[in-house]
Order: structure tokens, then C-alpha cells, then sequence
């Protein structure tokens, strides 16, 4: 998704007081942006690891970066396993950009800078393994521009009960292992993202919506009435209006009233009271919220919000859970115009409609104007999955889901088997996806995107300890594509 999305308290806000501005040339009026500067070419020296599907040949694969690149600005610059959330923004001292990354399993965030054509010309971390805490999932880059506040990279905490969202600056000194950038006040959970809605869904409000990825898991609303204040607001759960907590009891293609009830005491209570609190209050039980994200377009429409339920099983891997998807869903909740704290509620995609065929345990979204696209991280490894992982595109007008892009495992070519999965699995979809997010911006080139992955079987003892604290003992690579050609 857009790892998208504050002025954290009076003392740090002149850190992020930086209007983002897209790069582009001069053109015709009623034509889209070009930036010529921009080249696509493989940049990495590892192959792309996606290729795309029937139906979508005209995309065009790019290698951003990879783990076995030496950028030549810093030599020794290793880019870590499992780049998730990410986002990418204009380098404030030059005319180049920043491309900012989560590395999940490292507890770590790392910063690579671009030159103008968008080529890594040196890399970084700004936060380690000991500073972030805990697993860094999915995040999002707040901004002036999109957001009124910012800029501030929010990602979350995904290590249990008690994992809180850290504001990380993400022009500052890399201040690798200040542990102080947490947010109290948006509560304690096992979380995946917590996305702040653009500026135009509520003026003179801060919403952030958080995912909890747990079985019993969360969607979340902080409000504030302050612009940019992440520390005074209150947060809620979020329930169905006739108090029903079972998430199977929601029918796909049915829309149901919603209410946010608040959290008492979320700045002081401990993870396991809020979720305590959440079974209290009626709040819905959801099977793992892994992303969210809202529409684009403006005119309201950043108040339709989309998120997944990852979903889980019994222990089988073919049994569902009672009460909980198993396949994964995607929901759509819109909220009130004049408040943010009821809408409706639709479950509009479940791939236990068709197993192992549809979506399989979605997790990054990326919403677009008129299209979702949906992220799959199946290494739940369903029995009965039948491809490797997915990118879908559903299209919001038509309600019509596509198979776009799919992991390229090349099992039959010897050489790249040898490196690429080099730790046997006989599983499909063994690697996941990072997030995806729209840099057509940014960039002045449309229908542009960034895509991460997780290839879990490419492994190499080099690749250990890519952040230089000594946390993590996972030896992985990972890779940055870009696609061009994307519908938006």
C-alpha cells in the first residue's frame, strides 16, 4: 500500500515540519506527469522474483533493490529480510528520494536513498532491532500534503499483547536505538498498521485507524480534535450496533451498522486489558486485521476504508476455526461524514467461497481510486492452497477479483533453485509480500507502484545480521520491485 500517512508534541514537530512535492516536468495541461529523469531499469543485480499473469501482460517488472546489492555510497549497506512497510518520499536536501523500509523479522527500518534517475545510491538503518522493539509489520508515512501533519513514518509493533506503533522521524539523525517513539495513546495490541486518514476525510480531526493482527483480533479507531496530536486523543473498538462479536456471523456481500465504543484508559492499561476490555464491549472478533488502507481521490472518499482479516485454522491446516474466517477476507467500512465513529460495515470478499483458488490469508492492501489490490501472505500453508502467492486486483465499481501478479519460484531452472530456494519446501506460496503502495506522485510517472517480498527460502549466512545489532538470527533476502502499468 502507499505506506502512507503529525506533529507528535511541540517539542518534535519542528522535525517534521516538511511539505512533501512531487517531481515532475513541464507538460501539457490535461496530460498526466512525466519525470524524464526517472530511469526503469533492473538496478539490482538479483532477478526479479514476480512475473505477471494472463490478463495483465502489459505491466512492466523492475528491480529496485535487492539483499546481494553493493550501493556505492555505503559498501558495507546490507538490505535486510523481509522489507514489509515501506514508503517512499522526495530527499528534502537534494533531487533525489528517500525509500523508507520495515524489516520485520529484524525489528529494524532502514533508509536508502535514490538519485534523481531512481537509482540506490546508499543505504542505512534508523532503527535497529534493539530500538524497534518489536516485529515492524506494515506501516505508513503521514504527510503534510495528504495528511495536514507529518512527515512521521507510524509503524507498528507486532510482537503480542503489549507491542505498541512507534512515530519515527524519517529525515532525522538515525538515532538507531531510541526505544522513547512510542505512542502510548494508541494503545497496546499485537499490531499490524496504524494508518492516519487524509486530512479531507475530517478536517480539524486526527483518525487513525490500527489493525490487530491476533485471532481474537482489532480494528481500531484513534480520534483526536487536534490536527497532528497522536498523544491526547481516545481510542476505540470497533462492534456491529446490535452488539454480535462473531466475525462468520457477517455475511459477505451484507452491510451491517457499526460503532466505535471507546477504550477505557488506553494510555495506562496493559495489552491484555484492552483486549479484555474488547470482549467486554461487544467488539467484533476478527481473524487477524494484517493492513488497512483507505480509497483515494479525495471528495470523501478517504473515509471508505479497506482491511484485511488474514484468517487462521485449526492446527490441520484444512479445518476452519468456528466464528473465524479461515481463507481471509476483505472488509469495507465507511464512516459516517459527519462522524468517525459509526458507518457501515461489508464483508465484500472471502476466499472460502472458492478455497484455495481466491484469495489465499490476504495480508498488505493497497487501495487506489477504483481498484483494491490485495496482498497474500499464504505461509500458513493450507492444504489445499493452489498457487503461490498473489497479487489481486478487485475493482470497486464491478466488484470483479483478477490474478495480476505471482511469485516467480522458477522451481524447474537448476541454477536459480540452487540460491533462490535453497531451503526445500515442497509448499506452495512459501513467500509472502511486503506491502504495495502507489509512488506515482512522488515520482511524477503514473501508475507507478513499489512492491515488497519476503522470498523465505532464499537464505544466505551473508545477509545475517544486515542491521548490525545482533537481535535477529534470520539470514533471508529480500527484494523491491517496481510495476509500471498499474490501473489505479
Amino acid at each position: 500500500m502507499f505506506a502512507s500517512k503529525a506533529q507528535i508534541s511541540a517539542k518534535t514537530a519542528t522535525l517534521f515540519a516538511l511539505v512533501l512535492a512531487s517531481c515532475s516536468t513541464d507538460h501539457p495541461i490535461g496530460t498526466p506527469a512525466v519525470n524524464e529523469n526517472i530511469k526503469f531499469e533492473n538496478y539490482s543485480v538479483n532477478p526479479s522474483l514476480v512475473k505477471t499473469l494472463p490478463g495483465f501482460e502489459n505491466l512492466q517488472i523492475t528491480t529496485l533493490i535487492s539483499s546481494d546489492d553493493k550501493l556505492a555510497g555505503s559498501p558495507d549497506f546490507i538490505f535486510g529480510a523481509q522489507p514489509d512497510g515501506a514508503a517512499l518520499m522526495k530527499d528534502p536536501s537534494g533531487d533525489g528520494y528517500v525509500l523508507i523500509n520495515n524489516h520485520e523479522i529484524h525489528r529494524a527500518v532502514s533508509r536508502v536513498y535514490l538519485d534523481k534517475t531512481l537509482k540506490p545510491t546508499k543505504g542505512e538503518y534508523i532503527v535497529d532491532g534493539d530500538g524497534g522493539i518489536w516485529r515492524l509489520c506494515s506501516a505508513t508515512l503521514a504527510t503534510q500534503q495528504e495528511h495536514g501533519f507529518g512527515p512521521v513514518f507510524l509503524t507498528a509493533g507486532e510482537s503480542g499483547a503489549e507491542s505498541m506503533v512507534h512515530a519515527i522521524n524519517p529525515i532525522g539523525v538515525a538515532d538507531k536505538k531510541n526505544k522513547n517513539r512510542v505512542l502510548p495513546a494508541l494503545g497496546k495490541a499485537s499490531m499490524e498498521n496504524a494508518v492516519p486518514l487524509p486530512k479531507e476525510a475530517f478536517p480539524g480531526k486526527t483518525v487513525v485507524i490500527i489493525g490487530e493482527d491476533d485471532s481474537d483480533g482489532q480494528l481500531l479507531a484513534y480520534v483526536s480534535n487536534t490536527v497532528g496530536d497522536l498523544e491526547n486523543g481516545k481510542l476505540y473498538f470497533l462492534r456491529t450496533k446490535n452488539g454480535d462479536p462473531v466475525e462468520t456471523n457477517l455475511a459477505v456481500g451484507q452491510t451491517y451498522d457499526v460503532e466505535f465504543v471507546e477504550v477505557d484508559n488506553a494510555k495506562t492499561s496493559t495489552g491484555a486489558q484492552i483486549a479484555q476490555q474488547s470482549k467486554d464491549k461487544k467488539a467484533i472478533q476478527f481473524a487477524r486485521v494484517e493492513d488497512v488502507d483507505y480509497r483515494k481521490g479525495g471528495n470523501g472518499r478517504g473515509r471508505e476504508i479497506y482491511f484485511t482479516a488474514t484468517g487462521v485454522s485449526q492446527a490441520d491446516k484444512k479445518t476452519p476455526v468456528t466464528g473465524k474466517t479461515m481463507w481471509g477476507r476483505i472488509y469495507k467500512l465507511v464512516l459516517d461524514a459527519s462522524n468517525p465513529l459509526t458507518g457501515k460495515l461489508t464483508p465484500v470478499i472471502d476466499g472460502g467461497i472458492d478455497p484455495g483458488n481466491s484469495i489465499v490469508n490476504p495480508d498488505n492492501i493497497c487501495v487506489t481510486d477504483d481498484f483494491v489490490y490485495i496482498q497474500e501472505d499464504g505461509d500458513s500453508f493450507y492444504l489445499d492452497t493452489r498457487h503461490d502467492g498473489r497479487i489481486w486486483q478487485w475493482g470497486i465499481s464491478n466488484a470483479q477479483i483478477k490474478p495480476m501478479i505471482e511469485m516467480n519460484h522458477r522451481r524447474d531452472d537448476a541454477a536459480f533453485n540452487a540460491k533462490y530456494n535453497s531451503v526445500k519446501s515442497n509448499n506452495l506460496s512459501s513467500w509472502e509480500y511486503g506491502a504495495m503502495y502507489d509512488i506515482s506522485d512522488i515520482i511524477g510517472v503514473p501508475n507507478t507502484f513499489a512492491v515488497n517480498i519476503h522470498p523465505h527460502t532464499w537464505q544466505d549466512d551473508k545477509y545475517l545480521n544486515s542491521d548490525g545489532s545482533g537481535v535477529s538470527g534470520n539470514k533471508e533476502g529480500g527484494q523491491v520491485v517496481i510495476v509500471r502499468g498499474v490501473q489505479k
